[in-house]
């Protein structure tokens, strides 16, 4: 029998596994999975089965129905990081960015979004600074539900790595992007049911 997971804890502590996704394949209700490789080469396979779609965030732990736990990891992703002169000019840029609904990762100080020439000349029109980073990739979570972003991608036959378009209108027109939200090698859709969220 398939093992499951339908708690997430916010420590991973004693965990026996790791299982590494980028910041697309955290964003999950269910899906079937598989954890890194262990140290004897082997690997497990569990569905995750959650309440309602959430961001699995790095260091979390995800509890198998048999009571071990595994740990969370953020893949490496290539993204913009993006300062500004000042205060107030973070918050224009980073009004800019959500008014573009684009998932954006927010501190005081930077923002960081995944890599766009257009949203990049954008920025750097407006005074930004913007910078080529490899980081962990872990977004607002209101960015969602403003894109409209369920994350189903069909679970019926298509291919991992498939983009989609989004459209992004503002003062420098539109701009029709075929984001690649590649998925992790480490996981495969599930299709007990065609559910995939």
């Amino acid at each position: 029998m398939l093992l499951k997971v339908s708690e997430v804890r916010a420590s991973a502590e004693g965990r026996f596994a790791t299982i590494t996704l980028d910041e697309t394949s955290r964003h999950r209700r269910r899906m079937r999975m598989v954890t890194d490789r262990l140290a004897d080469g082997s690997s497990v396979e569990f569905l995750l089965d959650l309440p309602e779609a959430r961001l699995l965030k790095q260091g979390e732990g995800l509890v198998l129905s048999d009571g071990r736990v595994i740990e969370v990891r953020a893949a490496p992703e290539q993204l913009m990081e993006v300062t500004a002169n000042d205060a107030r000019h973070l918050l224009v840029l980073a009004w800019q960015i959500g008014n573009r609904h684009l998932p954006a990762e927010i501190t005081a100080t930077t923002i960081r979004l995944r890599r766009d020439h257009v949203i990049r000349t954008m920025l750097e029109g407006l005074g930004a600074t913007v910078a080529e980073v490899t980081a962990a990739f872990d977004p607002e979570g209101g960015a969602y539900e403003a894109h409209g972003h369920s994350h189903d991608h069909g679970g019926h036959g298509r291919p991992h790595g498939a983009g989609h378009d989004h459209d992004h209108l503002g003062m420098y027109g539109r701009h029709e992007s075929g984001h690649r939200h590649g998925h992790s090698a480490t996981h495969s859709d599930y299709d007990g049911d065609g559910h995939d969220d």
